[in-house]
């Protein structure tokens, strides 16, 4: 009898794979947090797609068979299963549905099993091929065309690890090194240098899968470019994203004030209660929360409320918009996104007469230039603000997925989340929490 994942101990494994010294013997059980499937072979499952294109078009359901012996063996012949009737994304497209083994751990390997995973924009650019980061086609999954696993982000437990890694242990979890993993999976093999590794239950969950992206790049912003002081003010537009709602808790933390602008919409007044309770107005802190209409028509320019604020002590300004400039004087204008597909418009006077500096800032390009020694303390700075109650993250809704053995059932599932997360999440950020 073929044990669940809940059930294996290393001790279970062949003989041959013992004297090959592969695994490291230990007579406990592997630790999970969630639950598993009680099935003799469990399945994993990832969303994979073979070209770039609409994602609801694109995306492939891939089956991996965990079968005991073929974490060492390669005794697994591959095979293709063909709904009777394939569900579509959205109109009758057949979806691939591939059953296949993991690759063999090895000495200096990893198994990973996902705990959750966030649905990104980036995500989503990077299935279209408009992402400068593309994923590795490849057939490790033994499917017929190379493929790539989507996702970027996401938490995973440490279920095995080969006899030579050092570092990491079963039970760990660990966040992604690098974009372009792939983490809609539920379970992945992996080299220790793939991963970040952060100690088990520190923080919630759904806080750990999403911490890397938006969360850490409105810290690096804040960090890199302008040493801030208390008492200094920020001024961003897309103050209602992710990295816009950090960036607002991370300020109030650290005692800066900032000036938030935000689209016209209908529930501005619902929308302002949010986020200024993200900050606070207190006597020496100051969130201002502004529509970009109102913003237009009550101050003849950015400058004089700015001014009115404390013109001199406006040091960084963020963008994730486009378009016209928050103008602050002598400090950094920093852009990380263009969600309004404008062009910035930047004229001499700017650079001559106030000594701006106008930079962009990529939280995947950071990840590949700096040590995982930086990125370890960037992670622990963050998980204290967390444990002392200075940071949340966004909202957020929540699907289990990857225990359903109705292959339908689970392609439905997901296509449901996809529809709410793409091309607008409307603010609700959708995460797969893997069964």
């Amino acid at each position: 009898m073929i044990p669940s994942l809940r059930q294996i101990k290393f001790s279970h494994f062949s003989a041959k794979a013992s004297k090959r010294g592969v695994l490291r013997r230990t007579n406990t059980r592997l630790n999970t947090t969630t639950s598993t499937q009680s099935s003799e072979n469990p399945e994993a499952k990832a969303l994979v797609y073979a070209a770039n294109g609409e994602p609801k078009e694109v995306l492939r359901f891939c089956i991996l068979a965990i079968i005991r012996n073929t974490f060492v063996l390669n005794r697994m012949k591959s095979c293709f299963i063909n709904l009777e009737k394939p569900l579509n994304f959205p109109q009758d497209l057949p979806h691939l549905v591939h059953k296949h083994r993991l690759a063999p751990l090895t000495s200096e390997t990893i198994y990973l099993r996902f705990i959750a995973s966030p649905l990104n924009p980036s995500d989503f650019n990077q299935i279209e091929g408009v992402y400068p980061i593309r994923p590795l086609f490849n057939k490790e999954l033994d499917t017929e065309d190379q493929v790539a696993v989507a996702g970027n982000e996401g938490l995973a437990e440490i279920i095995a690890v080969g006899k030579d890694v050092e570092g990491l242990k079963i039970g760990d979890w660990a966040v992604m090194a690098k974009s372009g993993f792939g983490t809609w999976r539920t379970h992945a093999v992996a080299k220790p240098v793939d991963v970040i590794r952060i100690e088990p239950n520190c923080i919630d969950v759904i806080k750990a899968a999403t911490i890397t992206v938006n969360i850490a790049t409105a810290y690096r912003m804040l960090k890199d470019f302008v040493k801030l002081q208390e008492g200094d003010f920020i001024i961003q537009n897309g103050a209602n994203s992710g990295v816009g709602q950090a960036v607002i808790q991370l300020a109030k933390a650290w005692g800066i004030n900032t000036i938030n602008i935000v689209r016209n919409r209908p529930n501005f007044d619902e929308l302002k209660l949010r986020l200024e309770s993200l900050g606070g107005n207190l006597p020496n802190l100051k969130t201002y929360v502004l529509n970009e209409d109102d913003f237009g028509k009550k101050y003849l320019n950015k400058e004089q409320f700015v001014g009115e604020q404390g013109a001199d002590r406006v040091r960084l300004a963020l963008n994730c918009v486009g378009g016209e400039v928050a103008t602050i004087n002598s400090g950094y204008y920093v852009t990380y996104g263009s969600m309004g597909r404008k062009p910035i418009r930047i004229s001499a006077s700017l650079l001559i007469f106030r000594n701006l500096h106008f930079v962009g800032f990529w939280m995947a390009k950071w990840k590949e230039t700096h040590s995982k020694k930086e990125y370890r303390e960037m992670l622990d700075d963050l998980i204290a603000l967390i444990n002392q109650g200075k940071l949340e993250v966004s909202s957020v809704q929540e699907t289990n997925w990857g225990g359903e053995s109705d292959l339908k059932k689970s392609l439905t599932q997901f296509h449901e989340v996809l529809d709410k997360a793409y091309p607008n999440s409307h603010g609700v950020k959708q995460i797969l929490r893997f069964q």
